[in-house]
């Protein structure tokens, strides 16, 4: 290294460590405002084909949304799920002011059919037949495509209201 390099090098030293201290703050409080609205979840459950998913707490739910939210506690959600806090992911099949109605097994949302019902958990655990009617405001109809998933076609999860949801998601792997 040159004389003039190193002059040069000393002379930069140390602006360069101070604006490093400067900065860093500013963007550890970046970082912490992003990780409040945000987050990224494993998907332990088959209902959902993909594992791992990023959750914006603020994002607009809307039909076909897919949305994490706290399933009413329950002995069949511990059963299944085990104890504490669990997060259920699935799509928003029906929006507020949407008609779900029952047929015998199979549940509709404004006409279309959605999902079929089944009599018992895996577990033998009985499954009672979930919400119809108008979807009150601020609530949502949700399922996925497996057909033992657990959610709104079923009394133990009901509609999915603005309280109970975390945010909504999107899959990235």
């Amino acid at each position: 290294m040159t004389s003039l390099n190193k002059r040069i090098l000393q002379t930069l030293k140390r602006p360069l460590v101070l604006t490093a201290l400067v900065m860093l703050p500013v963007g550890w409080s970046a970082v912490d405002a992003f990780s409040k609205d945000h987050a990224f979840l494993i998907n332990a459950s088959p209902s959902l084909p993909n594992w791992a998913f990023w959750l914006d707490k603020h994002a607009p739910i809307a039909r076909g949304s897919l949305i994490f939210f706290e399933p009413p506690q329950s002995e069949l959600v511990e059963a299944h799920f085990g104890r504490g806090a669990q997060l259920f992911g699935k799509r928003v099949l029906g929006v507020p002011g949407d008609v779900v109605s029952h047929h015998g097994k199979v549940v509709f949302v404004n006409g279309q059919k959605v999902a079929t019902r089944l009599e018992e958990t895996s577990l033998g655990i009985a499954l009672h037949k979930g919400p119809e009617g108008p979807i009150p405001e601020d609530c949502f109809y949700t399922g996925t495509n497996h057909p033992r998933g657990l959610d709104s076609r079923y009394a133990e999860i009901g509609f999915v209201c603005r309280g109970q949801i975390l945010g909504s998601g999107r899959a990235i792997l």
